[in-house]
Order: structure tokens, then sequence, then C-alpha cells
């Protein structure tokens, strides 16, 4: 998709993920791009702890820790991207916890209504605000005092209710009932983290079979790529959970 903006947009620079190479590899290609290109990058922008559009990749946080050092010794800001992993899902309030770093730039959403509205927003350091000046709340739908209303319940509700304890349960029960799938011939992977469970298969999944397959076994999952993966609700119950694992098993099995 990048390609389709080639010329007209500033240029972007990919580096290795530390999902896909080893740390040090991962490590010694953004240095080398940052040497490279510091003087025309504003910024790197990356998911922490887990990539997810790119194929829901858990990663060492170690990476984060030496990224932000490197960001800081070539002066280019470090945004991370908590819309998916943000406000518990991982285990952690957010998963920049699992690293104790500060990043210039934080993007959050998506759980930040729980679900239920559409609102986004963007956190930044003193000296970042500063710079930009007051963020101006003129465009149509910013700041909807309704989604702000519900975000503040939502929040509220997370903070009081017993989030790690479920986060804890759930990621048992992934543990127990997913992790075994590792064995099965048609499985490359089986990855879990807090309120996340990825089963990557061999082959690329035919997503209208199994879509259909899923509902008649009494779930919805999103499956793409080789990727059949579920970030249920913290509420959900041990059957409701138990629901979903096993229909996952079965269309593992059926595939």
């Amino acid at each position: 998709m990048h390609h389709l903006f080639s010329g007209v947009l500033p240029q972007h620079f990919f580096v290795k993920s530390p999902s896909m190479v080893s740390m040090d590899e991962a490590l010694e290609d953004l240095e080398s791009t940052l040497k490279q290109h510091a003087d025309s990058v504003a910024a790197m922008i990356l998911e922490p702890v887990l990539q997810g559009a790119g194929g829901m990749r858990i990663y060492n946080p170690t990476y984060l820790v030496k990224a932000k050092a490197l960001c800081d010794q070539y002066e280019v800001l470090l945004i991370l991207d908590e819309i998916a992993t943000g406000f518990g899902r991982t285990g952690e309030l957010f998963a920049l916890e699992y690293a104790d770093i500060e990043p210039d730039i934080l993007c959050l959403g998506k759980a930040l209504t729980g679900g239920y509205m559409t609102l986004a927003a963007t956190l930044t350091t003193d000296d970042i605000a500063n710079t930009v000046g007051t963020l101006m709340h003129g465009p149509t739908f910013m700041a909807n005092p309704l989604a702000c209303t519900v975000a503040n319940a939502s929040i509220e509700l997370l903070l009081n209710s017993p989030w790690e304890d479920n986060i804890a349960r759930i990621e048992k029960i992934f543990h127990a009932e997913l992790a075994p799938l590792k064995q099965h011939d048609n499985v490359v992977d089986v990855r879990i983290l807090g309120a996340i469970a990825i089963v990557e298969m061999r082959d690329d999944i035919e997503v209208e079979w199994v879509q259909k397959r899923l509902i008649e076994l009494g779930i919805w999952l999103r499956p793409y790529g080789k990727l059949l993966y579920t970030m249920p609700p913290f509420i959900i119950t041990d059957d409701a959970l138990l629901t979903i694992t096993n229909a996952i098993k079965t269309v593992v099995e059926e595939s």
C-alpha cells in the first residue's frame, strides 16, 4: 500500500521486526537506519510488545528499551501505538510498562471507550506539547462530549474492577486449551499474551468457510491470512471462553 503514496508523502523506512529476526539483528538494522537517515526521520512508530495487523507477533520488551535509547541518541521521537494493546489487554495496563519506558507520543483508542463509541487520544510529553502548542479542539467530532463521557465511565469501570485477575484467568485458559495446538500438523505457532491468543496456521485460511463454521459453533472471529486470533472481553465467563477455544480447536482439526 505504501508504494501508492511514493513521491507524494515523505519516505518511510521499515526496519526488521524483533519478532522475525534475532534481537541483535533487529537492533543493528534499527541503528543503521537511524544513523543513515536521522536528519530526515521525525519519529519511529511501533506497537509495543505485540505487533498487531503486521502479523499478531509478540516480541521481547528489551527491544523497546534499546529502541528508546537509540531514538534518544539520534534525537528521533518515539511514538508508541497502544490502540490495540492499551488498557490491560496484554496483562499490564499499558504494554509499554513491560519495558518501563516513556514514549514521546502515545496513541490510544478502541478500549478507551470499551468499544462503545469511537474515540481516540494522543498523549505527549511536556516538551512535545510545548513545541506543538495548544491542540485546537476545533474539528467537528474532536473531544465529542458524549464519547468523552463514555471513555471516563469505561476507564472508571476498568480501574475499579479486578481486571488483572480476569486477564490472568483468561491467559491461563488460553494456555491450557490452545497452547497444545502447537503440536498439530496444520499449526505453525500458538502465541499467547494476556487476553490475546493467536493460532498461526501453516496455510492461508479459507476465510469464508472458517467464518461460516465458527458461526455454526456459536462464535464470531475475524481470521486473516494464516491467523486465527481472539481478544475477548475481560469479563467473559469461563464457559463462554471455552466456547471460543473449543471452536478454534474444531476449526483447526477440520482444516
